[in-house]
């Protein structure tokens, strides 16, 4: 089990990104959260195995259809064994 937190900018709100993720998360069998920030970035923890961990990270470089990606930020983090992967209030 690893983790992973991520700070993804470019054009990440307002385009269905966080309900993105939380399918792309939910069908890899990761857990974790994704919330917006206020400098409209979108930030997300991801713990699972090294492989669905890996796609999901993948998956943040290329965002859904509207979405623009200019960088994703990614460092290790300690699993906290969280259960699921849901939204959290914006931060």
């Amino acid at each position: 089990m690893i983790a992973r937190k991520v700070v993804v900018t470019g054009r990440v709100q307002g385009v269905g990104f966080r309900d993105w993720l939380v399918e792309e998360a939910e069908r890899l069998g990761v857990s974790g959260w994704v919330r917006n920030r206020r400098d409209g970035s979108v930030e997300a923890l991801f713990e699972g195995e090294p492989p669905m961990v890996a796609e999901v990270l993948r998956a943040c470089r290329r965002g859904p259809p509207f979405a623009r990606v200019a960088h994703v930020a990614e460092e290790p983090a300690l699993p906290r064994g969280e259960q699921g992967f849901g939204r959290l209030p914006t931060a």
